[in-house]
Order: C-alpha cells, then structure tokens, then sequence
C-alpha cells in the first residue's frame, strides 16, 4: 500500500512539473500557413485563409502582430489579431511590409513601407490607423524607451565607390519633420577594412546602454561575411566586433551582463567555421571561442549568465559540391565559468535540433525529422528536466510570451 500511494505521489508530481514548464507560457505558432496559439495545454487556430508568416506579441501580451505571406515571397500584408475581442483585422488598409516591430512601451506598432518608416496609432489601446515617421529608412529598432527610433539609411553609391552608412535617432512623433531627425552615429566603411551599405538586425544589450547590429556589404558579399558591431547608446562609441553571417538569431546578449554571444565565421555553407565566441562589451580582452575542434554551432541561446545552449554537429569538410549536406545538430550546455560542456538531447537518425529559446527556467526547441519531414517543438525545465513534445507539427519556430516578459523570439 505505502509503495502504491509513494508510485501516485511520485506521478502526480511528474505531472505538475510537466504542468509547470507550459502553464506561464503562450505561444504564437504556424502550422499549415496558419497562425495558432497555445495556452497551456490548449490550442487554438486563429486564421483559416492565410499564408502566415513573422507573428509576434505586442509588449503586453494582447495582440499578435503578423503577415499574410504567400510562397514565393512577393506577398507580405500586414494583420494583427487581437486576444481580447478575437479578431483579426488590418491596422490600415493594404499596408505592405517585411519589418515591423512593436514598441517595447505600449501598443504601438512601427513598420517600414516602401521605405517609410510609419507607427500605428492608438485607439483606446487598440493599435489602428497610421502616422507617417521618416523616409528613406532601410531598417529600424525602437529604443528602450519607446519614445524613440533608431533608423538605418543605406550608403550612396558615387563615382569614388560606396559612402559610408549613416544612423539617425527618430522620435516617433516626428510626422515627417527632418528637424526632429538628429544624426546618431556614421558608420565609416571601406573595402579593406569593415565594407558595408547597410545596418540591420538592431538588438540591445540588458541594461539599454550598447546597441549591436550587423553591418551588410553588397548582396553577394553579405552572403559569406558581415561585420558585427556595437555602439554605445549616446552614439559616442563604436567598435567593430567581429565576422559573421547574416543570421540575426546568432547574436544574443547575456542577460544580465554587457556579453555578446555569436556564431562567428566567414562562408554561407554551414559545414565548417561557425563557432560559438564571446565578446565583453566594450571590448578591452581577446574574444573566447567555445566550439571544439571537428564542429559547428548553428545556434544559440543564453540559459544563464554563466550558461549558454548552442545547436552543435561535426563537420563536413568532405562536401565540395552538389547538394549543401544537412548538419544534424543536437544541443549542448556550454558553462563559461568551467568550461565544461554537456550534450544535451539525443535526437535520433535523421532528426536534428535547433531554434533554442529559454523563458527563466524553461527550455524549448525546434525538432525537425528530415525522413518524416515534419517538425514539433520539444521542452524542458531546467538543463536536468525530462524533455516531451510541446507543440506537434509546426512550420517554424513559434514566438513565445510569458507574462510580465517580452516575446524572446522577435
């Protein structure tokens, strides 16, 4: 009898961990081209017409900001669904974008359209209608303070080669209004040094006070090598950090300390050279790279301020032509204070892990099964816990919210 009540005790424990690691968390997710949420245990199809694609939580958890796509990428409305009243609507018509983001402030949501940067109005809370920012805006991020952006504008080409790369800071009440625009920082390029028309995948460090970004060379050049960067949040300090591919997800701040955490490596292929390297910011020691010899990393995340999960596999210097090789990765712990590392899941055959995310303790990730050619995310709490499937058939990684947090896969 004591054995019996010790084996249900024991279940009902395992249970409620399992209970525990999805009950804070909501997902936005794709599956079929269609936008779903889960809630817990609880998913919910939110459109039934549409080819989704980007969704992404409003500060606050309310609204899910997302395009309606189609496959060869010439498609790309902008919709938001509203988790209160259950609707989805358009917050002017037609409004085409690739890159929007919202405020991390309120409601508001910035979108560049045919190169104008515009923010949404606010109607009660409700993000409808649009206000015209700036032109001639490449790429934008918001600041910390959401009174204010930080706009890209690409370099000029004349007759002695590219001119450099300016950045401005944009209030976002600026209607247009050149005076408002002030000059944050100008990124002086040249060939043989850091080449690049462009600044993109903008991202602050914890504490507001760095900005890293990617500097992008023209297109064909951008494919095998960018240059990552950081810049003080006074536009005052700029250094150059390293070289890298054009991958957004592969630059990560440490949560709570002003460290960079990056794949670093030249070459579009991803069969060798793509190393996981920490910089401190700014930058006053030689860099650390983390990645054994024989291997690759394909992404990472923070799990800690001494820990970072990185999407490991061997790699394939072999391959010289034809098909780019699949990297079946599995994830490992990186401790930065030992410098132990750990494997961490096991997928089997021809399944690989990536598109790692970690919310406090809770660790999810994107399994995909190459033969069955179908893909669920996976997750656990803490490095120890026991893994399980989350959310079966997906089309991508889904964008998570957790109260009192912002969406980390933005």
């Amino acid at each position: 009898m004591k054995k019996y009540l010790f084996f249900l005790v024991l279940l009902f424990l395992t249970s409620s961990l399992h209970v525990c690691a999805e009950s804070s968390l909501s997902a936005a997710f794709i599956r079929d081209h269609q936008l779903w949420i889960k809630k817990g245990e609880k998913e919910e199809q939110i459109t039934t017409d549409k080819f989704v694609l980007s969704p992404k939580w409003s500060s606050d958890g309310r609204f899910i900001a997302y395009l309606d796509g189609d496959e060869k990428g010439e498609k790309s409305e902008l919709f938001i669904y509203d988790t209160q009243t259950k609707i989805n609507y358009q917050p002017y018509d037609q409004v085409s974008t690739f890159d929007f983001k919202w405020s991390p402030t309120t409601n508001q949501l910035a979108y560049v359209d045919r190169g104008i940067l515009n923010v949404t109005k606010l109607e009660k809370g409700i993000p409808k209608g649009f206000q015209n920012v700036s032109l001639g805006v490449s790429s934008f991020e918001w600041f910390p303070n959401g009174k204010d952006l930080i706009v890209s504008a690409q370099s000029e080409l004349i007759p002695t080669g590219w001119g450099p790369v300016p950045l401005f800071k944009v209030p976002v009440n600026a209607e247009l209004n050149t005076e408002l625009v002030k000059p944050f920082y100008t990124i002086q390029t040249n060939e043989n040094d850091l080449f690049a028309i462009n600044a993109n995948y903008f991202k602050w460090s914890h504490d507001g006070k760095w900005l890293s970004l990617l500097a992008i060379p023209t297109a064909s050049w951008s494919n095998d090598s960018n240059t990552l960067c950081v810049l003080s949040n006074e536009g005052k300090s700029f250094q150059s950090v390293g070289k890298m591919l054009g991958n957004g997800e592969w630059v990560k701040w440490a949560p709570s300390a002003n460290q960079l955490a990056y794949i670093s490596g030249e070459g579009r292929f991803l069969v060798e050279n793509k190393k996981t390297t920490i910089a401190d910011i700014p930058i006053f020691r030689q860099q650390k790279e983390y990645t054994p010899k024989g291997n690759v990393d394909l992404d990472l995340e923070w799990f800690s301020s001494d820990i970072v999960l990185v999407a490991r596999a061997k790699e394939n210097k072999e391959w010289k032509e034809g098909p780019v090789p699949t990297m079946f990765t599995a994830l490992y712990a990186i401790n930065l204070k030992s410098n132990e590392q750990k494997q961490m899941t096991y997928p089997d055959g021809l399944e690989l892990d990536n598109s790692i995310q970690v919310v406090n303790s809770t660790i999810t990730w994107l399994r995909r099964n190459e033969k069955a050619n179908n893909q669920n995310i996976w997750i656990k709490e803490g490095l120890s816990g026991k893994e399980y499937i989350w959310i079966k058939n997906v089309d991508a990684a889904p964008a998570i919210y957790t109260t009192g947090l912002e969406s980390l896969k933005q």
